[in-house]
């Protein structure tokens, strides 16, 4: 790779290979790292729309709907009730709730394999510059 001094080239560089290793290891679960966060955000919610689902997560609702979608097809998420598409309630399945548990040893994994790599001082502080990139606005 190019070496560069773009804040967003690396930041993306990084991203990219986090994201490479969760996906590895939810891979046999049958989940990615995004779907993996969407179902457990839903576990963390009681029956959200669809819309408050998006806000909690950051997320778009066309972004969403097309992630719910996919995991509504595997029988993980249930959509149900609601006039519209944003206001539909969304809901894990007793399946979805396996599977979430199953990935979550998974996760937990490559959690710990981070944390180890690059030691408590530097995730610390790593997680501080993360909280304070979220909230740019």
């Amino acid at each position: 790779m190019l070496p560069t001094q773009c804040l967003c080239t690396k930041l993306r560089r990084a991203t990219r290979n986090v994201n490479r290793l969760y996906d590895e290891a939810l891979a046999s679960i049958g989940l990615n790292a995004a779907q993996y966060s969407l179902l457990k955000n839903l576990s963390r919610l009681d029956q959200p729309s669809i819309t408050s689902l998006a806000e909690a997560m950051g997320l778009d609702r066309s972004t969403l709907g097309r992630n719910l979608r996919v995991l509504e097809g595997k029988g993980l998420v249930l959509l149900e009730g609601g006039e519209d598409q944003r206001n539909r309630l969304v809901s894990l399945t007793v399946t979805g709730r396996d599977v979430l548990a199953q990935a979550s040893v998974a996760w937990e994994h490559v959690q710990a394999q981070l944390a180890q790599r690059i030691g408590a001082e530097k995730r610390a502080a790593l997680m501080a510059l993360l909280d304070d990139l979220e909230h740019l606005d």
